[in-house]
């Protein structure tokens, strides 16, 4: 059950890395490749600071 909603949640994490619109397009590519390589870490630090570096 926790690591079927784990999944969901880094999925949604991609997509919503993938889907937002950023001033500078290198900043996609770096949170992508710091969801991708460190999952936990990454998906945290999306909701916590990169959400609100998007446009």
């Amino acid at each position: 059950m926790w690591k079927f909603l784990g999944i969901i949640v880094y999925a949604y994490t991609i997509y919503d890395v993938v889907t937002s619109k950023f001033a500078n397009s290198n900043d996609r590519l770096i949170w992508i490749l710091i969801v991708l390589l460190v999952p936990l870490l990454g998906t945290v630090l999306w909701f916590v600071i990169g959400r609100n570096k998007r446009l």
